[in-house]
């Protein structure tokens, strides 16, 4: 199972906020660097546009990054594509993938964040229209050099060549899903993997979406070792599971608050934050030993994760405490949960 990071250069609190946003963006790097050294499979950038993000341009950000790492793979998380031109999505990763020597991936999805949509000049009357129609014309231009493919949303491609052409053959394109029945069946169907957001209630729930996505993959003729599944969550590991929570919970439930104003959900309180930090619930909170006995349970109970990914700087946490945190994940929590796994094949 592979391990990674995803971060979406957030600050909800005041204390975050006082930093300026060229040195969130240097700590940024500096937690790639670092999840590099310590041996983590993947760190991912998403995408927004608002004031509290600073990942507008995520691959601007993986590209330096490409420049300062050795094997950590760099990947959207995820990249907008409803609202993006997939022939310049695809030259910005091929680019990554050249300047990082075979390290890039896209995880793409239609956002949940819908600022993208009006920013960009398009209609949320064709949120998953969009979505089908470029995704389409990506796996196109993954698959060949010049293309010839015409849509509703996008002027025709007649043959003209996509440049530069990456490193990887193909290069790897997730898609990121939420909790739309379709759109985990459009996954399968594609022989996609999947990477899914699974940022609250009980983890074990996804279960039946899980197996539509693998079974429109085996209905679709793809063999079960293209269905990858990937899991991001909140998390955060610190030495004891009381100082997780007691560091993780207040920027938490602020970014959450400010969220669920826009989006009607009720006020987190700390019983809440205890439901999802026990043993069923989404978030990857404790220390590092336990966590990797809740990332096992969750494989198991989903039928196999290939991948977790932490999404941790929603909490605002100062840098140092991110540092550590995934230090502690490369250094213990990923040996322990490595250990656990051979056992469990065993």
């Amino acid at each position: 199972m592979e391990i990674g990071i995803d971060s979406f250069a957030a600050a909800f609190t005041e204390d975050s906020r006082a930093i300026s946003a060229s040195e969130r963006l240097a700590n940024l790097i500096e937690q790639i660097e670092r999840a590099d050294q310590v041996g983590l499979d993947s760190f991912g950038i998403g995408e927004h546009h608002r004031r509290e993000f600073l990942d507008s341009a995520p691959a601007v950000i993986l590209g330096a990054a490409a420049a300062r790492t050795q094997r950590i793979r760099l990947t959207s998380a995820v990249s907008v594509l409803s609202a993006a031109d997939p022939v310049r999505l695809f030259q910005e990763f091929a680019t990554i993938d050249l300047l990082s020597r075979g390290r890039a991936e896209m995880v793409v999805g239609r956002g949940s964040s819908i600022e993208a949509f009006p920013l960009f000049g398009f209609r949320l009357d064709d949120y998953d229209a969009l979505f089908a129609e470029k995704l389409d014309l990506l796996l196109k231009i993954r698959e060949k050099e010049h293309v010839h493919w015409s849509g509703k949303f996008r002027p025709a491609l007649t043959g003209q060549g996509i440049y530069p052409r990456p490193v990887q053959n193909p290069l790897p394109i997730w898609v990121g899903v939420g909790g739309t029945p379709q759109s985990f069946a459009r996954a399968g169907a594609l022989g996609l993997p999947l990477m899914a957001a699974i940022i609250g209630g009980e983890t074990r729930r996804f279960r039946p979406l899980i197996d539509l996505y693998r079974e429109a993959g085996a209905k679709a003729g793809h063999p079960p070792g293209l269905l990858k599944l990937g899991v991001h969550s909140p998390g955060y590991v610190a030495e004891t599971t009381e100082r997780a929570a007691e560091e993780f919970l207040p920027g938490f439930a602020r970014a959450i608050n400010e969220i669920g104003k826009e989006r009607g959900w009720p006020p987190m309180t700390r019983k809440d934050f205890d439901a999802q930090t026990g043993p069923e619930g989404a978030l990857m909170v404790g220390n590092p030993e336990e966590v990797a006995e809740k990332i096992l349970r969750h494989s198991r109970s989903l039928g196999g994760i290939s991948r977790i990914t932490f999404q941790m700087n929603a909490a605002s946490l100062a840098h140092d405490k991110m540092m550590r945190a995934i230090e502690l994940i490369g250094t213990r929590l990923a040996p322990a949960l490595r250990a656990k796994l051979e056992v469990a094949k065993s």
